[in-house]
């Protein structure tokens, strides 16, 4: 076994086609769409990269690639948590020991020749997509959701990783009789109109608008939040250009005050994974673009990918509130909804939530160790 960085095209395109390759027995497993795989690694499509020094590497045995990982320090994050703590992802692997630590000893040397002091992940160059699959294998991952077999905890727990936060993913099913309580509608009502705020949805052809509003609320609410980092002007142009092809727009919500001035969101995402199922292989052509156009309006299952409130309303319900308008948009569609990525140790979401008669689902971990 040996290790290959990343330096040519060519090498790039054994690096994602790994992953199609590890998985393709796994039934369980959502092949993403390789147009979407490749521009995470492109700087031109991925504003991310453009503040990460980063490095990929691919696991051979002989010419076979058995495993890949990437290592990355980015600049923003670094600076906006005050830690040297750098990042490793795209971890995949065979199911054998060795290869694992020699994964993760190159990941752990490049990093440490950048001046880290601990490594942190799996972190993806992709919005919240980080840590493991610990617990809840099934049903199958949402748009942008990791997934892993249940050995690769077991590969970083003998490196020495930790866990260092856990990420957890609720679920409420209008198949399965899901309502919200009667006694929570009489509280969020109760909410809007003791600080006067009113709920709409994005405004379209105001796009890049509304997405600066949401990132300047997402910059101010969540800045205290473990793993948060400011997102940047060129991240909220590739979100709303992004956006723009898949939301619903009256699901995606603005919390407002009478004069205009925004205090939460909350952005619900189509789960596109529930026809990329269908898509052999992740491909497009010939036939991978039309399953898309048609199959996006009639998708009835979503991730509540993003919500945040301004510091001054926490703790006064405007949480619950967008939880509610979420569900009253989505719910006349007979929609299952996953709330993905709650910190563990988010007190108050986690017990509004539970409040809200949603049920467990899934727990995802992020690791770390000293290098």
């Amino acid at each position: 076994m040996h290790i290959q960085r990343v330096s040519t095209r060519a090498d790039l395109r054994r690096f994602i086609d790994f992953r199609y390759r590890h998985y393709r027995d796994d039934p369980i497993w959502v092949p993403p769409l390789r147009s979407e795989q490749w521009g995470q690694y492109n700087p031109d499509r991925n504003p991310m990269l453009n503040h990460c020094d980063y490095d990929l590497f691919l696991l051979l045995d002989g010419r076979e690639v058995i495993g890949r990982v990437s290592a990355f320090v980015d600049r923003i994050a670094a600076q906006h948590w005050g830690e040297p703590i750098g990042l490793f992802g795209s971890y995949e692997v065979i199911d054998d020991p060795g290869a694992a630590r020699l994964l993760l000893d190159t990941a752990r040397e490049w990093l440490l020749d950048h001046g880290m002091g601990a490594m942190r992940g799996p972190w993806s160059f992709a919005s919240q997509e980080w840590g493991l699959v610990i617990e809840g294998y099934t049903p199958p991952p949402v748009i942008m959701a990791p997934y892993n077999p249940p050995y690769y905890n077991d590969q970083l727990s003998a490196y020495g990783f930790e866990k260092v936060k856990d990420l957890l993913v609720y679920v409420a099913d209008r198949a399965e009789g899901y309502s919200i309580p009667e006694r929570y509608l009489r509280v969020t009502d109760r909410v809007a109109q003791r600080y006067g705020i009113r709920v709409r949805g994005v405004d379209m052809k105001q796009l890049e608008r509304d997405v600066a509003l949401i990132i300047d609320v997402t910059n101010t609410s969540l800045a205290g939040n473990w793993g948060f980092y400011p997102v940047t002007d060129e991240e909220a142009h590739a979100i709303a250009r992004d956006m723009r092809q898949i939301i619903l727009p009256e699901s995606v919500l603005i919390a407002e005050t009478q004069d205009g001035t925004p205090v939460g969101f909350s952005i619900p995402l189509p789960d596109i994974n529930m026809i990329l199922r269908g898509i052999p292989g992740g491909r497009m052509l010939p036939f991978g673009w039309l399953k898309l156009l048609v199959g996006i309006p009639r998708i009835k299952q979503y991730r509540l990918w993003a919500l945040g409130v301004m510091p001054e309303y926490h703790g006064k319900g405007v949480d619950a509130l967008l939880y509610r308008r979420t569900w009253e948009v989505l719910a006349p569609r007979g929609v299952r909804v996953e709330v993905n990525y709650v910190l563990e140790d988010n007190v108050p979401m986690n017990n509004a939530l539970r409040k809200l008669g949603v049920r467990d689902l899934r727990r995802y971990r992020v690791y770390q160790r000293g290098i």
